[in-house]
């Protein structure tokens, strides 16, 4: 009897210190992941080596283009998604999400043609929109040497080259496409991917860059810092007002200079063909999507760790890849948005038990 009194204290004992280890605060998060944009993926790499450095959390982020991030946030197989084309407040809702803009930045029409420096061609509006279309065929074509008098241009052919994944550089591109030109808002239309009437398709920024440095006669599109870092040439474009401006850092901010992101649901704002003489015409910003319940809160309160922090420490380090970083007032929008929306499964604030760490 004895004994198995001793074997029932020596069980008791054992579930009382598996109830104790069972309370153990968890393992200290060292990785967050996510999945998603290419338009952002130069300055997120350039934020995690640095954070990665200061504060000991790493970030692993697979540059998938924004419908997988999409896709693979809803499949919660990542801490957050990243999307360069806002998600509708109601679609938001429908999957308890909630997205906030990290930076922005631009969208550039990149070319191979040989003779051309970058800078020296000029696409009107409507021009661009027929390229896409199939319709312009020949660099030499009377409507690109109409635009560009006495820039010598070669009779060469034109190969239109486009995104093959679902993406929100894509989106962003074909929103501007819309707004200019009818033809194209009635046979293409805008989303993260389309029936494209012409061309080859490239996967992420990357493929599109390596398509058009490989391919002469060559045009694509994307995100500005990609253009720079692989040193292929760009066309001017005519914006809203009608002049021919430049992709810069300062185009970028005079496009987004009146945005109004208080007033804007679910942060859902698009940046495409903005008034003002200096605008570049295809600015966008790019959106973080994360879950409002935390199943995981340990993980996602590193995840907005990590973006405050990249709000706050990365907006010098975005400027010299010519992303623009948010402004003062919506960082304070987006983080108290953070405090009023994201709880872990008990209702507590996520975001308020971050800042007392």
């Amino acid at each position: 009897m004895s004994q198995l009194f001793n074997r029932g204290v020596l069980a008791g004992t054992v579930l009382v210190l598996a109830g104790a280890l069972s309370t153990v605060v968890a393992e200290p998060v060292t990785q967050i992941n996510g999945a998603g944009a290419t338009f952002p993926y130069p300055i997120y790499a350039k934020w995690a080596e640095r954070y990665a450095q200061d504060k000991g959390v790493k970030l692993n982020y697979q540059s998938i283009g924004s419908g997988g991030g999409i896709q693979q946030i809803k499949a919660k197989t990542v801490d957050f998604g990243a999307s360069d084309a806002p998600l509708k407040p109601e679609e938001l809702d429908a999957s308890g999400l909630m997205q906030f803009p990290m930076v922005m930045g631009g969208v550039v029409p990149v070319i191979n043609v040989p003779g051309i420096k970058t800078g020296e061609l000029k696409l009107p509006a409507e021009l661009l929109a027929d390229i896409y279309l199939g319709k312009i065929k020949k660099w030499n074509d009377a409507a690109i040497t109409k635009a560009n008098p006495g820039v010598k241009l070669p009779a060469l052919d034109i190969t239109v080259v486009h995104r093959s994944d679902g993406s929100g550089t894509t989106w962003i591109y074909t929103n501007y496409l819309t707004k200019v030109s009818k033809q194209w808002a009635e046979k293409v239309g805008n989303n993260n991917a389309v029936a494209w009437p012409t061309g080859v398709g490239g996967k992420g920024n990357e493929g599109v860059a390596s398509y058009v440095s490989r391919i002469k006669g060559a045009i694509g599109y994307v995100e500005y810092a990609y253009a720079l870092q692989n040193k292929i040439s760009y066309a001017l474009l005519q914006n809203h007002a009608g002049h021919f401006v430049k992709p810069d850092s300062a185009s970028f901010q005079a496009a987004a200079a009146n945005a109004d992101w208080a007033h804007a649901p679910g942060f859902f704002m698009v940046l495409t063909d903005q008034p003002g003489k200096d605008s570049w015409p295809i600015t966008g910003a790019t959106f973080i999507l994360v879950y409002k319940n935390q199943a995981k809160p340990d993980a996602g309160r590193e995840v907005l760790k990590f973006f405050d922090w990249s709000y706050h420490h990365g907006g010098e380090m975005a400027e010299k890849l010519d992303y623009i970083p948010m402004p003062a007032n919506v960082i304070k929008l987006v983080e108290s948005t953070w405090q009023q929306d994201i709880k872990d499964s008990a209702g507590k604030n996520v975001w308020e038990s971050a800042m007392v760490q």
